[in-house]
């Protein structure tokens, strides 16, 4: 059955980027070294990627925020201060609380930049594997939920560099050498916004797969089309579906051309002027699976987030056609209408009316597109006004970014188990068509006859008004009565009258006759198989 539940499918599809081209961190520090990277850098927990955690604050680091600073412990940045920091204002300023879903990134290249140090002789070989095995001993501890948050950790970068300390001593110093933490936030925050790009599209190729599908199957149901939400035209359900079909297509094409501007490697820019230390920046971004190379601007490395805009907005394109698809398959499924019905696992009932059957699945995509709108306008009033390179107010792009990414991915995969279990209901369908539907077929006879059509709609008018003085359908005026509007009225008149007839004379390509819509679902598997 091409509707088969794919929720499994969409839950395993993340897994499936994430694995695809990673290997083993240990077994690839044993195989590079001075004599180069290769390949693309893994962790020995990428398999378990699909598990998003929370964009939420997490409570265990909010209280750990909301410490007073040690006079003990130092931040990586104190040197220059000897007054303490208000608690509030490291509150204010951490961003550990949410930008510790990055931990895998973070780690992944702080792995390869090691390589790159060890490469140009800032660090032994020894140090290069001592620090792997310190960040994969890190990495566990993200994994198992048993790191501890110190109170002058201030974000993940700070987080893992000190623990990465506490574990091999002061090998771990070494690993911050040249590098900044605007270029490695930049780097952390591409990563992890290319993986995850990289599985929504997967899931709206999905989408796109089973919607043609369905599309093939139901071909022959024919409903209303509407404009203003008033019927006009009959078309295929079919039409219909292939219509939001095209809408995402243009969301895939999208995010296709926009993840390779992703895929560039900020690594080795320094704080803004670049790294002193002569490191491979191509070879980190081939490691990294940063497949269009390295940010060709050192400055511009660092502040730029278009990346972030752009993933923000094509999730935004996305959410608004899903929103769109939803709102037609509310109105469709009412009791008014009655053309499809939503599977009992995306509807909810009432609290109070034991009868209703709500498509909260559906209201939820609609109300959630708005929020993520809300986070496009965001990110670009904190974009417009930042001077050249890194401010602590790009700091507030991952909360938008996080959000908005996992609102897309989640309503993605809601979307896909509406699609894969809706039940259409062809009979309501037809009780939906009403004979002053083929008013323009009406006048297009006409146009067969030699009338012009501007002449044509005007009769045809007459015909619609006609009607209604006498109190029935155009359909049941006799030849008569049409004969006294135009003397073009032949007997031949009573084969507009068919519904199937008018949907299989828009013929052309795009149209709703059904070998054009088998011929736009052909179109649409030969995109995805591309």
């Amino acid at each position: 059955n091409c509707f088969a539940a794919v929720s499994q499918g969409a839950e395993e599809s993340e897994e499936r980027v994430m694995s695809a081209s990673m290997t083993t961190l240990r077994s690839r520090s044993s195989t590079t070294g001075r004599s180069g990277r290769r390949g693309v850098v893994s962790h020995p927990h990428h398999q378990h990627q699909h598990q998003r955690q929370p964009y939420h604050r997490h409570p265990r680091s909010v209280s750990a925020m909301a410490t007073a600073s040690s006079p003990k412990a130092k931040k990586l940045w104190g040197g220059r201060f000897t007054g303490e920091t208000d608690p509030l204002m490291h509150k204010y300023n951490q961003s550990l609380s949410y930008d510790q879903r990055m931990w895998r990134e973070d780690i992944d290249g702080s792995v390869v930049y090691a390589k790159a140090l060890e490469t140009q002789g800032i660090i032994t070989r020894e140090e290069l594997e001592s620090i792997i095995s310190g960040l994969e001993a890190v990495g566990k501890e993200w994994e198992g939920s048993t790191f501890e948050i110190a109170p002058n950790d201030e974000d993940i970068h700070t987080a893992n560099e000190r623990r990465l300390v506490e574990l091999i001593g002061d090998a771990g110093k070494k690993l911050h050498t040249g590098r900044s933490r605007n270029d490695q936030v930049a780097t952390d925050g591409r990563l992890w916004t290319m993986r995850r790009l990289q599985v929504l599209r997967q899931d709206l190729r999905t989408f796109l797969r089973i919607a043609g599908e369905r599309a093939e199957e139901e071909v022959d149901a024919i409903m209303p089309g509407f404009t203003h939400l008033q019927p006009a035209q009959t078309v295929r359900w079919s039409h219909w579906l292939l219509s939001h079909c095209a809408a995402l297509q243009r969301d895939d094409e999208r995010l296709r051309d926009m993840i390779p501007r992703v895929a560039r490697l900020p690594l080795g820019s320094g704080a803004l002027a670049g790294n002193p230390f002569n490191v491979d920046r191509q070879g980190m971004a081939e490691e990294l699976g940063f497949f269009d190379g390295v940010c060709p601007n050192s400055m511009d490395a660092v502040s730029d987030r278009d990346w972030v805009i752009e993933a923000i907005f094509c999730s935004v394109m996305i959410m608004t056609h899903l929103s769109r698809w939803a709102e037609d398959l509310i109105v469709y499924s009412t009791a008014q209408f009655g053309y499809v019905s939503m599977a009992d696992a995306y509807s909810t009932g009432s609290s109070l009316m034991p009868q209703k059957k709500n498509p909260d699945a559906l209201e939820l995509l609609r109300g959630k597109a708005g929020r993520t709108l809300g986070s496009l306008a965001g990110i670009l009033t904190v974009v417009k006004g930042t001077p050249t390179t890194y401010n602590k107010d790009l700091q507030e792009d991952k909360e938008m970014l996080f959000d908005v990414m996992d609102t897309v991915m989640d309503s993605m995969k809601i979307a896909i188990g509406v699609v894969s279990t809706m039940t259409i209901h062809p009979e309501k369908m037809k009780e939906g068509l009403s004979p002053d539907m083929l008013a323009t077929d009406l006048a297009e006879y006409l146009v067969r006859k030699g009338m012009p059509f501007r002449d044509t709609h005007h009769v045809a008018g007459e015909a619609v008004a006609l009607a209604e003085k006498k109190g029935c359908g155009i359909s049941d005026l006799s030849l008569e009565d049409l004969q006294s509007l135009s003397d073009l009225f032949a007997s031949d008149v009573s084969e507009v009258w068919s519904f199937d007839r008018s949907a299989e004379l828009r013929c052309t390509e795009g149209g709703t006759a059904k070998s054009s819509v088998l011929e736009q679902v052909s179109k649409l598997n030969t995109y995805l198989d591309s």
